[in-house]
């Protein structure tokens, strides 16, 4: 089967960049090296073609209303101009995926509109829960996956780098904020989210202005990025990657997502029951943040021991290019979840210490 392209993959290719495969896309992996792109976003200005992501629109009486019935989280003061980030739960209480709610202003006849980001290897699976899930007769649902670019500009000088082209004031734009503005002269949405722990903006564009935007920004000095920083990036932030860190078979509460989960709003919703459980019961597992000494880097799968058992998982590892030393997040039995709790990880069948420390790795300054 042929990999799918986005819009901005020949000025990737113009670019030199190396490429992988990623839920039947050819990405670009990385340009100038994953470290130095790294460096580029934590101390200046780097930019992501994350146009592979899931991008729908909603729009129709009580999307809002609708919506609550499918997340965890309270979305009755969520504000148009505003957004929620929170997870699609299964009957389970199982992450179906995370995504991102972003409210805009109602139309005039009091209909709501809502734009939703979700990851590209769950596209249409998410698609197809939330046609079976929301009323479509009073639910207009267009999905724009395909046919709208989507770059990510993250970085301490991304906002400012971004100002320059457009009229907008991006200051009043707040985070989780989002607008409709032109950029470019082009129609565009805005929205101060980002998957690096850093500042910046997520902007969503026809193609043509996409193109035309990448090579603006380029020109500005905006480093291209590509999976591999985006990658180092979120785990430093201790961000999760759905499909390795967060599964239909864990739950958010396992997972350290607890603060999407209100328990006290009014109504039901789908895995309700099984996270009710797991809160007055308590969980038996929880994903934690991992500190390893020397240059041993854990991956995806390898075993995390205590004693004499092999007691947890790793989900993802790297050796943080900011921090300089290999960081990890993996789940353990609940009662070794404690930050200090001295564990081992078997990295090609030696075992080498391992520290629960807290999340996230590392944290912008203000």
């Amino acid at each position: 089967m042929s990999l799918l392209h986005t819009p901005l993959y020949d000025l990737s290719v113009s670019l030199n960049a190396r490429f992988t495969e990623f839920a039947g896309w050819e990405m670009p992996v990385q340009y100038t090296g994953i470290r130095q792109e790294h460096q580029a976003v934590r101390e200046a200005a780097g930019m992501f073609d994350i146009s592979h992501m899931g991008k729908f629109r909603l729009r129709g009486k009580a999307v809002i209303q609708q919506l609550q019935r499918l997340v965890p989280s309270d979305l009755s003061s969520l504000q148009p101009g505003q957004a929620q980030y929170t997870v699609l739960l299964n009957d389970q209480g199982g992450i179906i995926d995370d995504l991102i709610i972003y409210r805009q202003l109602p139309e005039a006849d009091g209909c709501d509109r809502v734009v939703m980001i979700v990851n590209a290897a769950t596209t249409e699976k998410d698609k197809t829960w939330l046609r079976d899930h929301l009323d479509t007769r009073h639910v207009e649902f267009v999905d724009e996956s395909r046919d709208r670019v989507l770059i990510a500009v993250q970085g301490p000088q991304a906002v400012a780098k971004l100002q320059t082209l457009t009229a907008a004031d991006l200051s009043q734009v707040g985070r989780f904020g989002h607008q409709t503005a032109t950029v470019l002269g082009h129609p565009a949405f805005l929205a101060r989210t980002g998957y690096t722990g850093e500042d910046g903006f997520e902007v969503m564009v026809e193609p043509a202005a996409g193109q035309a935007l990448w090579q603006t920004l380029h020109e500005q000095g905006v480093v291209p990025c590509g999976l591999g920083a985006r990658d180092t990036l979120r785990l430093e932030a201790a961000m999760a990657l759905y499909g390795q860190d967060i599964t239909d078979d864990t739950t958010p509460l396992e997972a350290g997502l607890g603060w999407l989960v209100h328990l006290d709003r009014g109504g039901d919703f789908i895995g309700r029951s099984r996270l009710v459980a797991q809160a007055e019961q308590g969980v038996s597992r929880r994903l934690v943040g991992l500190k390893l000494s020397g240059r041993n880097i854990a991956r995806h799968d390898y075993s995390v021991w205590h004693g004499d058992a092999a007691v947890g998982l790793v989900t993802s590892g790297t050796l943080s290019p900011t921090l300089g030393y290999p960081i990890a997040i993996a789940y353990v039995p609940a009662e070794l979840a404690k930050i200090g709790q001295s564990l081992r990880v078997e990295i090609r069948g030696k075992q080498f210490p391992a520290e629960v420390v807290k999340r996230p790795f590392y944290r912008r300054k203000s």
